[in-house]
């Protein structure tokens, strides 16, 4: 690899479990191998398939073929954390797995823990008897801030540390700083030390809005056939959030609204949703190196968290200003060929589905970032521009959009073992400096960049349209329709 003499962070003085060991953990290993200490006698890898134990077996790192369910967490995770020596740590990179339970059960046994997202039991995202509400990240996301209101101190447990969510979380603040700075804004040096004060800052810089905006160009070898569903990492993970509702965090400059929105009727109602699949929703957006283009209102709970993290409130808690938020997301080409069969043949998968493996990848990159807009400078995107042959040469088994996961979870993780008493916590609450200063050998080009495009931009020069005009970043101009 083209970096040698990596750091190693920290010591994980008891067990080391993995649960999932798909795309984004055999991705994880080898950074976990690179930077901390640990005992691999004392490791474990559960996992219902054995599509990448010969990785395993190379290193001599224990394989539980086995899918964690709701019946049989205890069972399996029992025996690994009851009486261990040091302190255990659980990385949770797996779909269908109850992450408030496991972590719940975690604490409980003062074991560290982290998760890309809050995934929950096998059924969920296809659960006909459930309403849309209840389908949505925002439900799921109020499972574990409950959680963490009722037992908000104890061993830390790292919620959503991926990319997004995640490390775009610590994009937005070192982004924000950016735009105050170019605005020439007085504020705490070097940067608030509490939500109210990140808030306030956020809406004195005039931010209407933020896209998780993000491009994918990364392009197979071959064509992808027919009836098969190719990503670049989880297809299961990326069917399922693409046929839960879109949803966003709805921001306080908003007037208008989709017919088909809806409030949420519980909880900080930081969020919107929409009763149609976000994976079949198009929105106007904006990346550096390709431009003006569609994304998908796909929900994450970034688009939650964020807008939650960066709303004010008055003293009699009327709401004062929130930043509207939402994904925006460009897949490689190959998913969204996929998502217009699945989608055309009535929302079926097809049975038929692949993650492309670095060696099948021909070139492009992953262009992730944020993008502040409706403030003095119009938009400010700060993001990661990787490259597939950028990634090759920095970690092993994994294309560039995993890399910008697994380097994530390195981060969440280092950050637990420095702060192995702070609760629950979202990333929107971590260090975001020192979590970027661990990420960032693995995210390529960290730029910034202004841009006069608009969601206005070439429009009604050939057909009416229903748009604002008096205010180009209300949600009004920025939906497809």
């Amino acid at each position: 690899m083209a970096k040698k003499n990596w750091p190693v962070y920290g010591e994980i003085t008891g067990p080391l479990i993995m649960i999932g060991f798909g795309s984004i953990g055999s991705g994880t290993l080898p950074l976990i191998e690179r930077h901390f200490k640990f005992d691999k006698a004392r490791m474990v890898v559960i996992d219902p398939s054995e599509k990448n134990r010969k990785l395993l077996d190379e290193r001599g790192i224990q394989f539980i073929q086995q899918a964690i369910t709701r019946e049989n967490y205890k069972d399996v995770l029992g025996p690994l954390l009851e009486g261990a020596e040091g302190q255990p740590f659980v990385v949770n990179l797996s779909v269908d797995t109850g992450s408030l339970d496991l972590m719940r059960f975690c604490r409980e046994h003062d074991a560290l823990y982290i998760d890309t997202v809050v995934e929950p039991w096998l059924g969920f995202y296809f659960d006909a008897t459930a309403d849309n509400a209840a389908r949505t990240n925002y439900a799921l996301r109020e499972t574990v801030r409950a959680e963490k209101r009722k037992n908000p101190s104890g061993t830390t447990a790292v919620s959503c540390c991926g990319a997004n969510p995640g490390m775009v979380s610590w994009f937005v603040k070192k982004a924000l700083l950016d735009l105050a700075q170019e605005l020439e804004l007085d504020f705490e040096e070097p940067a608030p030390d509490d939500r109210r004060g990140w808030a306030k800052l956020m809406k004195k810089a005039g931010v209407k809005g933020i896209h998780i905006a993000e491009r994918d160009t990364q392009r197979a070898k071959a064509p992808k056939p027919f009836n098969t569903f190719w990503n670049t990492w989880s297809v299961e993970g990326f069917i399922a959030e693409g046929l839960q509702p879109a949803e966003l965090g709805w921001g306080s400059h908003e007037k208008w609204k989709p017919k088909n929105a809806r409030k949420q009727k519980k909880g900080n109602k930081a969020a919107i949703f929409l009763e149609q699949p976000g994976g079949n929703t198009r929105i106007r957006t904006w990346c550096p190196t390709h431009g003006a283009q569609y994304g998908l209102l796909v929900t994450h709970n970034e688009a939650i968290s964020i807008a939650d993290f960066f709303t004010l409130r008055n003293k009699k808690g009327k709401l004062e200003y929130r930043p509207t938020c939402n994904y925006a997301y460009h897949p490689c080409n190959d998913a969204m060929l996929a998502l217009d069969e699945m989608f055309g043949a009535g929302g079926k998968a097809q049975t038929v589905q692949h993650v492309l493996e670095e060696s099948e990848i021909l070139d492009g990159m992953d262009e992730l970032g944020v993008l502040l807009y409706g403030h003095g400078k119009n938009a400010y995107w700060y993001g990661s521009h990787l490259s597939i042959e950028e990634a090759r040469k920095l970690a092993p088994y994994q294309n560039a959009t995993g890399l910008q996961v697994s380097s994530a979870v390195l981060a969440g993780m280092v950050w637990a073992l420095e702060n192995p008493q702070s609760g629950i916590v979202e990333t929107d609450e971590m260090d975001y400096r020192r979590c970027l200063e661990v990420q960032a050998p693995y995210l390529g080009g960290m730029e910034g960049h202004y841009t006069d495009w608009t969601p206005l931009e070439g429009r009604g020069e050939l057909f009416a349209e229903d748009i604002d005009t008096n205010d180009p970043w209300q949600f009004r101009n920025i939906l497809v329709r």
